[in-house]
């Protein structure tokens, strides 16, 4: 089907709900590993991503409403049970990444406090750690600012945050080619045992399946797809996620690559036991100025981009879980201004609370995150596939058992890492 500036505007708003802070954490699990780990899932994540997505979008696609979201579509289908337990799930997809994200931030700047500007005033010059005052204050500060951005209209700071989106990838991209002269390439020579090799692929793919999500966009997507093409839009809808995939491909398993070809597996482990980004962790061993300064502010605004439309998910998500709780349990008369008041300071509460404990980020993600995402990007859809009648027709056995179990497999993780 002939290409247009509607289906462009798409692609790189779905390629920039995609790309945030999750690159900035996924070279730090895959890269423990070394190489070749990354090249198999560099395979395996084009088809996940794509083949996925497709199948969540035929899932809104052919629900009877051109208004409807993912949840709704799962009540129509399954009924109003399932469609809340699944507006349940796709809460806690979102909620615990926003959690994550304002620890994020606060490590951010803790580290670039300690490293760059050293306030010794700040931190026990021992351990590198802030002093806790000092950590809630900072967490309290930058979360409120954060949250301070909501006041204004969803409109505007969607709109914000889109502009940032793209210079944000250029200065990614180009951070990928300046790392090249620092490129290792000894490194290809090894390679872990196959349990390991097998271990490190396995206990990545939630990563993977959050740094790649564009999940969260992809009901407006397919309702405005739907809107202009039609009959044909299943067909364009097809065209634009693959484009967007491929885009996804290049983009972060390149400054993947890149990140790996520079350090060595234990500086991955490094990274992750002081949590923060990767970018920090180069601002921190990379003496040069435009790497010390340049990259906290570039894992900045990634994390700050990324809180702001995860935070509205979450936000929305909260609203409607209360609400439809409220009204299982008999209460008629709801004030939706009081719901959104206790989403609101819950949201805010508790992201400053998690923000001082500074639990790992990357256990948000590999623990919560990335797993519940699988469940309703990866198996929800195949489940419908097969057990609804008008998306029957959809059945593709082999792809179908693809996605089903590299779902199944990133959702098993987590009891795999628990013995």
């Amino acid at each position: 089907m002939q290409w247009n500036k509607f289906d462009t505007r798409w692609m790189l708003s779905l390629f920039g709900t995609a790309v945030g802070a999750g690159i900035l954490f996924l070279p730090i699990r895959a890269g423990t590993g070394g190489f070749w780990p990354v090249v198999v899932m560099t395979l395996l994540i084009f088809p996940m991503v794509w083949l996925s997505h497709r199948a969540l979008s035929r899932f809104v696609n052919e629900s009877k409403s051109t208004e409807h979201d993912i949840t709704h579509a799962a009540e129509e289908y399954w009924g109003r049970g399932v469609g809340f337990f699944i507006t349940i799930l796709y809460f806690f997809a979102i909620y615990p990444i926003c959690l994550a994200y304002g620890v994020g931030i606060t490590n951010t700047f803790a580290s670039f406090f300690v490293h760059q500007m050293q306030l010794t005033s700040f931190y026990d010059t021992e351990t590198l750690n802030l002093y806790p005052s000092v950590r809630m204050v900072l967490a309290f500060v930058l979360v409120s600012l954060m949250m301070s951005v909501m006041v204004l209209k969803e409109e505007w700071v969607t709109k914000v945050c889109n502009i940032l989106v793209y210079p944000l990838c250029f200065v990614l991209f180009a951070f990928s080619l300046y790392l090249i002269p620092y490129w290792k390439l000894e490194i290809i020579q090894t390679s872990p045992s196959i349990k390991e090799f097998v271990e490190v692929v396995w206990l990545t793919l939630p990563v993977l399946v959050f740094a790649f999500n564009h999940s969260p966009a992809i009901s407006t997507f397919t309702l405005s797809v739907r809107r202009k093409y039609g009959k044909d839009s299943e067909n364009k809808a097809n065209q634009i996620l693959f484009r967007t995939s491929i885009m996804l491909l290049v983009f972060v398993m390149f400054f993947v690559f890149s990140c790996i070809l520079c350090l060595e597996p234990n500086d991955f482990q490094a990274a992750r036991e002081a949590n923060i980004p990767i970018l920090s962790y180069f601002a921190n061993k990379f003496e040069t100025p435009i790497i010390a300064y340049g990259a906290p502010l570039v894992a900045f605004l990634a994390i700050v981009s990324s809180f702001f439309g995860h935070y509205f998910g979450a936000y929305e998500g909260l609203n409607g879980i209360v609400r439809k709780g409220l009204k299982i349990f008999g209460f008629k008369d709801i004030s939706i201004g009081s719901i959104k008041i206790f989403s609101t300071l819950f949201m805010y509460i508790t992201i400053i609370i998690v923000s001082f404990i500074n639990p790992s980020i990357l256990g948000f993600i590999e623990d919560l995150g990335g797993p519940i995402i699988a469940a309703i990007l990866l198996i929800m859809p195949i489940i419908a596939i097969w057990s609804v009648s008008k998306l029957k027709k959809y059945k593709n056995p082999l792809l179908d058992i693809f996605i089903f179990i590299t779902g199944f497999l990133t959702i098993a993780s987590i009891v795999y890492k628990l013995f």
